[in-house]
């Protein structure tokens, strides 16, 4: 079982599927889906859903598993390498085992899986972009209310909710000139930038609650007063009326800064997740803790101020717990997964097959 999940493993990491250049990634699963016995499409947005039919039980309900496609950047040229029971990349980019160890998982639970009810099989586009795969997925095509997201690091926990999560992006528009012969006529739109971002609050700011400046471009050449900066941020909370108004503090802020400077601001905020959180008694979590046990791991459900395709499903109302798929240091250098970890991956959702089938 093993060698050829690793070794599907490794080739999809190979094929590149950075946020928005998924389109290979796809026709590879619509043929791997197939050649498991499943029934598979893309919908308008490019979002792939496969359906798989029960074996071993009739009249069961459908259950849904979810993954996304997509990896982050460094993902062009990844060269996955197999050393003592772990795979890692072997250069300067990440694995991708975040999601496509989660994807191979399910692939391999279902070619395997001697009894399962029937599987719908959704893999996203863009998840890592703010969500908009499943934001655009057709849910007319899914029946099931219930399942398993397959996008969590380690197994020994559920992810049960998370954040209500802002996109603030900003452009500041100051005024050029010769930073040599004549710096007092322009307005610099970096330092002006600069002065805004000084002011916010930043980082953890509670327990639920965080906000971050995390891309900053600005200026042309050295010799001259910038007249364009622009900058991304971010807010979350796991409290929604929290997240928005620490999002519309932000954007008063970023406002009120540039101004005093001299410059305008231009301000988008989006609103690309609304917080929400299911029961610790909801049956796939009770479902999920179920299958673990089976596999010697207790897990403990958690709310996580990332944010995941599940807050999109379970506001549509599709019943959706968050399982580990055993990926380590996800968007870094030094992603891994333990080919151990894999297996029991699989053998948690042979279990989790085997109780929606009774």
């Amino acid at each position: 079982m093993s060698e050829r999940m690793v070794q599907q493993f490794m080739e999809m990491v190979q094929i590149e599927s950075e946020s928005g250049n998924e389109a290979k990634m796809m026709a590879y699963l619509l043929k791997a889906c197939a050649e498991a016995g499943g029934e598979a499409a893309l919908d308008t947005y490019g979002n792939l859903i496969a359906r798989f039919p029960a074996a071993g039980c009739t009249g069961k309900a459908p259950f849904l598993l979810s993954c996304h496609a997509d990896t982050v950047k460094p993902g062009a040229g990844i060269k996955p390498v197999l050393d003592k029971g772990v795979v890692r990349s072997s250069g300067d980019t990440i694995l991708g085992a975040d999601d496509k160890a989660g994807i191979a998982e399910v692939l391999e639970a279902l070619r395997t899986a001697k009894v399962r009810p029937p599987i719908e099989f959704a893999v996203s586009r863009q998840e890592e972009t703010g969500l908009q795969g499943v934001k655009n997925l057709d849910f007319s095509r899914l029946t099931a209310k219930r399942g398993f997201l397959m996008d969590n690091d380690t197994l020994d926990t559920i992810v049960i909710g998370g954040p209500s999560y802002f996109a603030i992006d900003v452009k500041v528009t100051g005024r050029s000139a010769h930073a040599g012969m004549e710096p007092e006529k322009g307005i610099n739109a970096i330092q002006a930038s600069a002065r805004a971002i000084a002011a916010l609050k930043l980082g953890r700011l509670d327990s639920g609650t965080t906000a971050n400046v995390g891309v900053i471009q600005g200026g042309l050449i050295r010799n001259g007063v910038p007249e364009t900066c622009t900058f991304l941020a971010e807010c979350r909370s796991s409290e929604h009326e929290k997240a928005a108004r620490l999002a519309e503090e932000t954007v008063a802020i970023i406002r009120r800064e540039v101004e005093a400077y001299g410059a305008k601001a231009e301000i988008k905020c989006d609103n690309l997740c609304r917080a929400v959180k299911i029961s610790e008694n909801a049956w796939p979590v009770q479902l999920a803790k179920k299958s673990l046990r089976k596999v010697g791991v207790e897990a403990k459900c958690i709310f996580i101020t990332g944010f995941t395709d599940a807050s999109i499903y379970n506001n549509h109302g599709i019943e959706m717990a968050v399982v580990g798929i055993g990926a380590r240091d996800e968007h870094t250098t030094h992603e891994s997964v333990a080919v151990a970890d894999m297996e029991k991956t699989v053998q948690v959702l042979h279990e989790a097959f085997r109780i929606a089938a009774e």
